[in-house]
């Protein structure tokens, strides 16, 4: 399963990448990227439906890390295409319209909040009922249209935590557009920054390679982590995974640990003509 997965991943990442680099509307960008990753999670649940877990721990590690990080960026993409299309004219009408979608957001946390906390703190606990098929429904767990699933690709909260997840990118998303928004309707930046963001051209995980040798060297003082993350993101025009320890785990376990590093040393180098 790991080998599927972690392939398909590979392929999500690359076609998102080009997609969100190219040269069309956000509107666009957010159909084609909804299109692919819609095959794409046809083609797990196909894999699924036809694989054997080899134990418990291996199905609710799909049901809780594997599945809901696919399927947030689905619907993350989704709700992207559904905003932007929607999107009324003039600044005010906008502030407006993208402030009542945090606050859609934060309701739908509020109402879940015991989850949320259980979920980001890494308990462990009631996983089980949470992220095994075929368990017993209790009411509080279910999404409103929990019916429609396929009992043999969910459980009772996989859905949950891809929508949380969803709904941290979405957030960031939401409160970018409503800070560039200025009294014009143009998206600037204040204090001297270009008008025009610079697009990260490297991977997700070089950018993450990147951020955490900075934090790591204390490159910009005391700056929390996350800070840094949602800064560097916004500079570059781009959206990282929101969950840093386990982008810093999937760091860690590479054979060669800091492949982007030792690229940009040997490009200095051979620039200085010492390679």
């Amino acid at each position: 399963m790991h080998q599927f997965t972690s392939n398909l991943k590979r392929e999500i990442d690359t076609n998102i990448e080009q997609i969100e680099c190219s040269e069309i509307s956000m509107i666009t960008k957010s159909f084609e990227v909804s299109c692919m990753l819609t095959e794409a999670v046809n083609q797990l649940k196909s894999f699924i439906l036809s694989y054997s877990f080899k134990d418990d721990e291996e199905e609710i590690f799909f049901f809780k890390e594997t599945k809901p990080r696919l399927c947030s960026r689905l619907i993350y993409y989704r709700k992207v295409y559904n905003i932007e299309i929607n999107r009324p004219a003039g600044v005010e009408k906008q502030r407006e319209y993208l402030s009542e979608m945090l606050n859609d957001i934060n309701r739908y946390n509020h109402k879940r909040l015991d989850f949320i906390r259980y979920y980001r703190s890494g308990s462990s606990n009631l996983d089980s009922l949470y992220f095994l098929r075929g368990q017993t429904n209790a009411e509080q767990y279910l999404e409103t249209f929990r019916h429609e699933f396929d009992p043999n690709f969910s459980t009772n909260c996989d859905f949950k935590v891809a929508k949380i997840l969803a709904n941290d990118m979405l957030s960031a998303y939401l409160m970018d557009e409503i800070e560039l928004l200025t009294d014009n309707g143009i998206k600037i930046f204040t204090n001297g920054f270009p008008a025009t963001k610079i697009t990260w051209m490297g991977s997700k995980a070089e950018l993450q390679e990147q951020i955490f040798s900075w934090d790591s060297a204390g490159i910009f003082g005391k700056v929390p982590q996350t800070q840094l993350f949602d800064y560097i993101q916004n500079v570059f025009n781009i959206q990282l995974d929101r969950n840093l320890s386990r982008s810093f785990d999937d760091l860690k376990i590479r054979n060669t640990p800091t492949p982007f590093l030792d690229k940009l040393r040997n490009a200095l180098l051979r620039r200085m003509g010492r390679r």
